[in-house]
This record gives structure tokens, sequence and C-alpha cells, in this order.
């Protein structure tokens, strides 16, 4: 008797706790972040992360970048973003760019390791500006990829910047934090960083977006603490002088390429001409007015930036 009250004991936890466990996150991907409005030719921000990532499974990332799944010529994904993931077993995250090309399978790069928290980089997507569909991934003012070939992308994406979870084909219970600061748009070819302003907003499962302007957010996910999140964002910031999915390990839109792979070193046509992107952080841009509170209509547009259908 005493064996079957236990059992039954066991049973009852066991159907109390598991709603609890499947509440948390998802097995798919979901997003906390901001698109523009209008195409751009480049998206840049200062991105920190304000804890260590804690990962059940798939990823975490926190990217800027254009372009996504069936965003490209015929169809095809394409996308091209920079800024920091984190994977099962590890207390510490990474930074990388990851690229898509027509036809070809997402190609992760990582270009700095042992991200901890309290890491912050300036990061930035921008086409090369006197040959068109030619791109180049930026770290803290220096370029740290050769010039990527994506066919149909002049003038034809919107930038977006964003957190990310997959729980890899399991409602995993994935923890992040990052900070996104003074969000910038290129809005012409060869042009200048503009403080971004009109947006698009997404805010889906576990993810939490907490917006302080148009152009400046933090996006969250899990049990992390509210209180060291809002203290982070009080404090002053400073600018650090360290080194450099969808849905890649980091961008909104691709299958996640978990092996890091080093820096491409395959031969290239001579690289185009390209001016070094302005500070993140322009002398005198203002912020832009707080963003009109999540809805359908939002959602979805920033979901078709990433080339997902809604």
């Amino acid at each position: 008797m005493a064996r079957r009250v236990l059992l039954g004991l066991f049973v009852l936890l066991v159907l109390a706790v598991a709603p609890a466990a499947h509440a948390c996150g998802s097995s798919g991907y979901s997003y906390a972040g901001v698109s523009s409005q209008s195409h751009v030719f480049g998206v840049s921000a200062a991105l920190t992360a304000l804890a260590s990532p804690a990962v059940q499974n798939g990823h975490v990332a926190g990217w800027v970048g254009v372009g996504g799944p069936g965003l490209g010529p015929h169809g095809s994904s394409e996308w091209i973003q920079v800024g920091f993931s984190g994977f099962p077993g590890l207390s510490v995250g990474s930074l990388y760019y990851e690229v898509t090309l027509p036809g070809g399978r997402p190609r992760y790069f990582e270009v700095l390791s042992n991200v901890a928290a309290g890491a912050r980089h300036s990061v930035a997507v921008l086409e090369v500006g006197r040959q068109h569909e030619w791109w180049r991934v930026w770290v803290d003012g220096r370029a740290v990829s050769r010039p990527f070939h994506l066919p149909g992308s002049h003038g034809a994406w919107r930038g977006i910047a964003t957190a990310e979870s997959w729980g890899g084909g399991m409602r995993a219970c994935n923890r992040y934090a990052y900070r996104f600061q003074h969000v910038s748009v290129v809005g012409s070819p060869g042009g200048t960083w503009n403080r971004l302003h009109a947006v698009y907003r997404m805010q889906q499962g576990a993810n939490r977006l907490l917006m302080s302007s148009s152009s400046t957010f933090v996006a969250k996910a899990g049990t992390l603490p509210t209180t060291r999140v809002l203290a982070d964002r009080r404090r002053p910031s400073t600018r650090t002088t360290n080194t450099a999915t969808h849905s890649g390990a980091g961008s909104a839109s691709s299958a996640v390429v978990s092996s890091a792979t080093p820096a491409d070193t395959t031969a290239v046509p001579p690289a185009p001409v390209e001016a070094t992107p302005a500070p993140v952080d322009p002398p005198g841009a203002p912020d832009g007015a707080p963003s009109q509170p999540v809805d359908g209509s939002t959602q979805n547009d920033f979901l078709t930036a990433l080339g997902v259908t809604p």
C-alpha cells in the first residue's frame, strides 16, 4: 500500500511539474527585436551581453543583419548577420558572423570566443559603397570579413536588430539578455549612418523586449534577474576596444551551423572601394521616439523582413 501511495504521489508531482516545464521556451525559432520599415544599405548597433547565456538545447543569439529565408533570387535563402551567440554546455558566448548565399548552406564564422557577461562591441553589416550587392561585416570599426556577393540584395532588404532563441526541435528554456544601443542604418548607397526611427517590433513566446526608444532596447528570455538588466541599462555606457539568423547561430532566418569555421581566406576579386563605417553612435544623432506597442500588423511586418511567412 505504501508503495502504491508513493507511486501515486510521484505521478501527481510529474503532472504538476510538466506543464511548467513545457510552458517555457519554444522548439523552433522565436524573436525579440526590431526591423526598419524602409530598405537599407547597412545596419549597425552597439551590442552588450548583459548576462551569460544558459542554453538547454539549440542556441541563442543577438545580432544585426539583412536578408532572410526566401528573400534571395527565385525564393532562395540569402542573408548576412553579425552578433553574439550561445550554445549548450557553455557559460560564455561567442562573437560571430554568418553568411548564406543563394543555394548554399549557412556559413558560421567565429570572430571572438569566450565572450563573457558585460562584453560590448559595435557590430555592423554594410553594403560596399561603390559596388552594389557586395556586403562586408564590421566589428569595432574594422572589417572582419571579405566582401560577399549577395545577388539581388541592393536596396531590397530591411535592417534587422534582434535576439533569437532556437529550441532545436524541443521546448527548451534557453536564457539570454542582450542590450542593443544606437541601432543605426544607412539609407542610401554609400550614405551616412542615421539613428533608426521607424521600426516594426516583435516579441514572441518567452522572449521579452524592453524598449527605451526605437533605437535602444533590451531583449532577454528566461529567469534572468530583472533588476540586474535594468541596473545595467541605467549605468553610463562606456565604449570598449575589444576586437570582432536567418537564424543561424544568429540570424533570424537560418539553421545554425554550430561548429565555428576559421575566417575564409579564399581568393576573391579585388575588394571594391569601401568607406569605413561611421561610429555607431554619431555625434548629435538623437534617439527616436518610443515605438508603438507590439500588435499583429507590426509582428507580421517584422517576420516578413526575416523572410518568414506570418
